[in-house]
């Protein structure tokens, strides 16, 4: 199975869509500050349009790495601004943000499937899993 080709066409589908007036974007980050006290913490100060635009942004820097294997400045400059150091976001907060992202995309595509879950959480989990190491190193 071509997984990135699976995850595109999903991609293009999720960001098309509205559903109760919502972005794909717009209900995942409703999604993810709700399911913990901790996420919510993070984003209480934060223009969460803003913060929208910067995954937007960021989701084809995680596709170019999951197909090059090759941190670019920009990813580099978000580990960075994850890691201990700067926001301090625990590598824990990863795994949530992948979940309530699947559970997001089970709503926003008709064709959701196993395939297309496991397309996203191997597409994106490299790119995780760099950031997780970032986190103290």
């Amino acid at each position: 199975m071509d997984f990135e080709r699976v995850f595109d066409e999903s991609y293009e589908r999720v960001l098309k869509r509205q559903l109760d007036g919502e972005t794909f974007f717009q209900a995942f980050y409703r999604r993810f500050t709700a399911s913990d006290p901790g996420v919510a913490v993070l984003f209480h100060h934060t223009d969460m349009q803003r913060q929208q635009q910067l995954l937007e942004k960021s989701f084809y820097r995680l596709v170019v790495f999951y197909a090059t294997n090759y941190a670019d400045d920009y990813l580099e400059k978000i580990a960075q601004r994850h890691s201990k150091r700067e926001l301090n976001i625990a590598p824990h907060y990863y795994d949530l943000w992948l979940d309530c992202l699947i559970d997001t995309l089970a709503d926003f595509d008709p064709l959701f499937d196993a395939n297309i879950e496991l397309s996203w959480r191997l597409v994106l989990s490299t790119g995780i899993t760099y950031m997780k190491f970032k986190y103290d190193h």
